[in-house]
C-alpha cells in the first residue's frame, strides 16, 4: 500500500512545496483484526487539521501516515464484524466511539474516551498500529484513518455505510467538513428557526455551517473570511450577506441590531472567539470550532457570562452522532439542502499533497479531493 507519511514537522509559513514533510511510502498492507476492516480508498480530503499536524500546532506522535476524511469500499472484514460486507460504500469518520464510556453513554460519541485515547497515541481503537515499513519502522495512524493512501485498515466504528448512489467526490467530504460544520449549527448551537447566525471562517467547516445555518431556518447568516474570493462561495451556500473581519460589527449590527444570537468560530484563533462574544446579543452563544495552537490563551471579560447570559461552547466534530448524522445529512443533500458539492475546488493526484499544503494554507483551496 502507498501512504503520506510525515516524518517531522515543519514551521508555520513553510513553503511545503519545497521542503515536502510528506514522503509517499509503500509500507506492508495490514490485515485487519476482530472488530476491524480494511478499505480500499477511493478519495481522501485535506483538512486544515492535516495542516495543523505538519505544522506542528496538533500535536501527534511521528511518524504518521495522515488523512482523516475519506470514503472508500470495504475490501476485507475482520473476525467479529457481521454487519458490514466486502464492497460496501463506506464513510470513513475520525472518531470511533467505543459505546461505552462514560462519554458515550451520554449520546455524545464525538467525546468518546477511548477513542481520544486511540487517536492521541497513533493507534486504533481495538489495538495498536499496525502500519510499518518494509525496514520494520512503526507509522502511526491519523486519528484512526490514515486516508492519504490507497488502502486503510480502520476500527469498524470508524466506518459509516452509506448508499451506493451518493457520489464518492460528494461523500469523501461528509466525515469531516459536514459533520463537524452542520453539526456545530444542529447540535452544539441547536439553531432554531427565527435565530440569526455569523459564521467566522469559510473553509469547508465554516461554509458548512452556514448551510446548516441556513437549513436550521435561520432569519440572518453573516459570513466572515478575510479572504475576499470566499464571499461569492459562502452566498452560494446560503449566506445571507458576506464580508470580511472589518465588516463584521457592521454587518451583524444591520442583519440583528444588537448581537447575533450564534457566532460560530470556525478559524483556530482565540482573538477572534474573543471577537465573537463581543458580537452576540444578550443570552448568545459563541461556539468554538476551530482548533487553536495549544498555547494559545483566552482572555475576555467575566462578566460577559453572568452579566450578558453569554455562552461559550466547544464543539469537536459537530457534537455528531455519525452513524445518525451521515444518513441524515445526505437526505438533505439529495433535496438540496445541503449543497457539499460546492465545497469541492478540485481534484489532484495524491503526488501533489505537499503542493496543496500551500494551497490550503493560502485560502486559495476549500476541499481538494485526492484521488487514491
Amino acid at each position: 500500500m502507498r501512504a503520506a507519511v510525515l516524518y517531522s514537522t515543519v514551521a508555520p509559513g513553510t513553503s511545503y512545496a519545497d521542503a515536502r514533510p510528506l514522503v509517499l511510502e509503500e509500507l506492508e498492507a495490514p490485515e485487519p483484526r476482530a472488530g476491524e476492516l480494511g478499505v480500499r480508498i477511493v478519495y481522501s480530503s485535506l483538512c486544515h487539521s492535516d495542516l495543523s499536524v505538519v505544522d506542528g500546532s496538533r500535536i501527534r506522535p511521528l511518524p504518521m501516515a495522515l488523512g482523516h476524511e475519506a470514503v472508500g469500499r470495504v475490501a476485507t472484514v475482520g473476525p467479529g464484524v457481521t454487519d458490514v460486507k466486502v464492497g460496501d460504500h463506506v464513510v470513513l469518520v475520525f472518531v470511533p466511539s467505543c459505546g461505552s464510556c462514560r462519554a458515550c453513554t451520554a449520546g455524545r460519541p464525538a467525546l468518546c474516551h477511548r477513542a481520544a485515547a486511540a487517536n492521541g497515541a497513533g493507534a486504533l481503537l481495538h489495538g495498536d498500529a499496525l502500519l510499518q515499513t518494509s525496514r520494520g519502522e512503526r507509522i502511526n495512524h491519523h486519528l484512526g484513518v490514515s486516508a492519504f493512501a490507497d488502502y486503510a485498515v480502520v476500527a469498524r466504528e470508524s466506518a459509516v455505510v452509506i448508499d451506493d448512489d451518493v457520489p464518492d467526490e460528494v461523500a469523501a467530504m461528509f466525515g469531516c467538513a459536514v459533520l463537524t460544520g452542520a453539526g456545530t449549527i444542529l447540535h452544539t448551537a441547536d439553531v432554531q428557526p427565527g435565530q440569526s447566525v455569523a459564521v467566522f471562517g469559510l473553509g469547508a467547516v465554516g461554509l458548512s455551517a452556514v448551510m446548516a445555518a441556513r437549513l436550521a431556518g435561520a432569519s440572518a447568516v453573516i459570513a466572515i473570511d478575510p479572504i475576499g474570493a470566499k464571499h461569492q462561495l459562502a452566498l452560494d451556500c446560503g449566506a445571507s450577506v458576506a464580508g470580511t473581519p472589518a465588516d463584521a460589527a457592521r454587518l451583524v449590527a444591520e442583519a440583528s441590531g444588537d448581537g447575533v444570537d450564534v457566532a460560530v468560530e470556525a478559524v483556530g484563533s482565540a482573538a477572534v472567539i474573543a471577537s465573537c462574544l463581543d458580537l452576540v446579543t444578550r443570552g448568545g452563544a459563541v461556539v468554538s470550532v476551530g482548533l487553536p495552537h495549544p498555547s494559545a490563551e483566552l482572555t475576555v471579560p467575566a462578566l460577559q457570562f453572568a452579566g450578558a447570559g453569554k455562552r461559550l461552547l466547544g464543539s469537536y466534530m459537530g457534537d455528531a452522532v455519525p452513524r445518525e448524522d451521515i444518513p441524515r445529512y445526505l437526505d438533505c443533500w439529495r433535496r438540496g439542502r445541503l449543497p457539499v458539492e460546492l465545497l469541492h475546488t478540485d481534484t489532484r493526484p495524491l503526488a501533489e499533497i505537499n503542493e496543496s499544503l500551500d494551497e490550503l494554507a493560502a485560502g486559495r483551496v476549500v476541499r481538494r479531493l485526492f484521488k487514491a
